[in-house]
């Protein structure tokens, strides 16, 4: 819901610091699995009940997330580019219930497994729908930079990483803000899934 705001707010300081990047030979894919390797650490970090560290690490990764398309931009986007960016955005996003469940399985498997359930929904409806636009030639106007069909919804990544910040900085607070979370995904999927029915249809 806030991505498109935020996009445009910090698009000018990360183009800045891609321009840095590019001059040092720097290139799009490499960012990428830097970042991813930063996020990943936020499991191992949780699970050692470190979560300031974690969310140190959750925050570098959405740093890398931003320049990796804004260095893209300075040079030719590519879909492997894409494809990498989605597919190792949503392993980093499940990972973080998962590390709270490690921490203290009896009190969080539950609610970050039903968490985790609920990113398979908007995961799923988010990519079935780019495949099918693109197969359809389908534009998206309110994200034109992204490499694929972006369908919005009312949880995407800023209220995640908002959501994800809570927790870690009151981890005592994760059961009550995994559900509550993965109720407004849940609602995320079912808006995605109605707005792809009426745009895929064959009327």
């Amino acid at each position: 819901m806030l991505d498109r705001a935020f996009n445009q707010a910090v698009q000018r300081p990360l183009h800045r610091m891609a321009q840095a990047l590019q001059r040092r030979g720097w290139q799009a894919d490499t960012v990428t699995w830097l970042g991813f390797a930063l996020g990943a650490l936020a499991l191992p970090l949780l699970a050692l009940n470190q979560p300031l560290w974690a969310l140190l690490a959750m925050a570098l990764n959405r740093v890398a997330d931003g320049l990796d398309g804004a260095l893209a931009r300075l040079t030719q986007p590519t879909d492997r580019g894409a494809f990498l960016d989605i597919a190792l955005d949503f392993l980093f996003y499940a990972s973080v219930p998962l590390g709270f469940a490690v921490l203290d399985p009896a009190r969080n498997a539950l609610a970050a497994a039903v968490l985790i359930f609920s990113f398979i929904g908007t995961a799923s409806s988010f990519l079935a729908f780019a495949v099918l636009a693109a197969k359809r030639g389908l534009q998206s106007t309110a994200y034109p930079s992204k490499g694929f069909y972006y369908l919005g919804g009312l949880t995407e990544s800023v209220e995640t990483m908002a959501v994800f910040a809570l927790m870690c900085l009151w981890p005592d607070w994760f059961v009550p803000l995994a559900y509550g979370f993965a109720a407004l995904c849940a609602l995320t999927t079912v808006t995605r899934i109605v707005a792809g029915v009426k745009a895929l249809r064959d009327d």
